[in-house]
Protein backbone atom coordinates (compact mmCIF):
# COMPACT_ATOMS: atom_id res chain seq x y z
CA UNK A 1 0.00 0.00 0.00
CA UNK A 2 1.79 3.12 -1.15
CA UNK A 3 0.66 6.08 0.87
CA UNK A 4 -0.78 8.92 -1.15
CA UNK A 5 -0.44 11.89 1.17
CA UNK A 6 -2.73 13.91 -1.11
CA UNK A 7 -5.56 11.41 -0.79
CA UNK A 8 -8.46 13.05 1.06
CA UNK A 9 -9.49 9.59 2.29
CA UNK A 10 -6.16 9.05 4.08
CA UNK A 11 -6.75 8.54 7.78
CA UNK A 12 -4.60 8.59 10.89
CA UNK A 13 -4.96 4.81 11.10
CA UNK A 14 -3.31 4.49 7.67
CA UNK A 15 -0.25 6.34 8.98
CA UNK A 16 -0.14 4.14 12.08
CA UNK A 17 -0.42 1.00 9.94
CA UNK A 18 2.39 2.14 7.65
CA UNK A 19 4.73 2.80 10.58
CA UNK A 20 3.72 -0.41 12.36
CA UNK A 21 4.33 -2.46 9.21
CA UNK A 22 7.85 -1.07 8.93
CA UNK A 23 8.72 -1.83 12.56
CA UNK A 24 7.34 -5.35 12.24
CA UNK A 25 9.24 -5.96 9.00
CA UNK A 26 12.51 -4.79 10.57
CA UNK A 27 11.98 -7.05 13.59
CA UNK A 28 11.14 -9.98 11.31
CA UNK A 29 14.12 -9.48 9.03
CA UNK A 30 16.71 -8.70 11.69
CA UNK A 31 15.62 -10.78 14.70
CA UNK A 32 13.25 -13.55 13.69
CA UNK A 33 15.04 -14.70 10.57
CA UNK A 34 11.87 -15.29 8.65
CA UNK A 35 11.17 -14.58 5.02
CA UNK A 36 12.32 -11.04 4.22
CA UNK A 37 9.40 -8.65 4.50
CA UNK A 38 11.05 -5.23 4.34
CA UNK A 39 10.66 -3.50 1.00
CA UNK A 40 11.53 -0.04 -0.24
CA UNK A 41 7.82 0.76 -0.39
CA UNK A 42 7.25 -0.19 3.26
CA UNK A 43 10.26 1.90 4.30
CA UNK A 44 9.19 4.89 2.22
CA UNK A 45 5.63 4.77 3.55
CA UNK A 46 6.89 4.58 7.13
CA UNK A 47 9.16 7.59 6.69
CA UNK A 48 6.30 9.58 5.18
CA UNK A 49 4.05 8.53 8.05
CA UNK A 50 6.67 9.60 10.62
CA UNK A 51 6.40 13.15 9.36
CA UNK A 52 2.80 13.29 10.59
CA UNK A 53 2.76 10.94 13.58
CA UNK A 54 3.46 12.40 17.02
CA UNK A 55 6.52 11.03 18.81
CA UNK A 56 4.33 9.45 21.48
CA UNK A 57 2.56 7.37 18.83
CA UNK A 58 5.74 6.09 17.17
CA UNK A 59 7.22 5.41 20.60
CA UNK A 60 4.12 3.49 21.68
CA UNK A 61 4.24 1.37 18.51
CA UNK A 62 7.93 0.60 19.01
CA UNK A 63 7.51 -0.22 22.71
CA UNK A 64 4.50 -2.45 22.13
CA UNK A 65 6.06 -4.40 19.28
CA UNK A 66 9.34 -4.76 21.17
CA UNK A 67 7.43 -6.39 24.01
CA UNK A 68 5.35 -8.59 21.73
CA UNK A 69 8.40 -9.89 19.86
CA UNK A 70 10.63 -9.98 22.97
CA UNK A 71 13.17 -7.48 21.64
CA UNK A 72 14.97 -5.08 23.95
CA UNK A 73 13.80 -1.52 23.26
CA UNK A 74 17.36 -0.22 22.88
CA UNK A 75 18.19 -3.03 20.48
CA UNK A 76 15.08 -2.25 18.45
CA UNK A 77 16.07 1.39 18.33
CA UNK A 78 19.48 0.44 16.95
CA UNK A 79 17.82 -1.79 14.32
CA UNK A 80 15.40 0.93 13.24
CA UNK A 81 17.92 3.77 13.25
CA UNK A 82 21.35 2.16 12.79
CA UNK A 83 23.26 5.36 12.08
CA UNK A 84 21.65 7.21 15.00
Amino acid sequence: MALDLNDPELEFADLVTAYQSWVMAVINDEKLGGEKLLTDEITEDAFHAMRFLPDVVTSAIETTLARVYDVDEEELNSLLYPEG
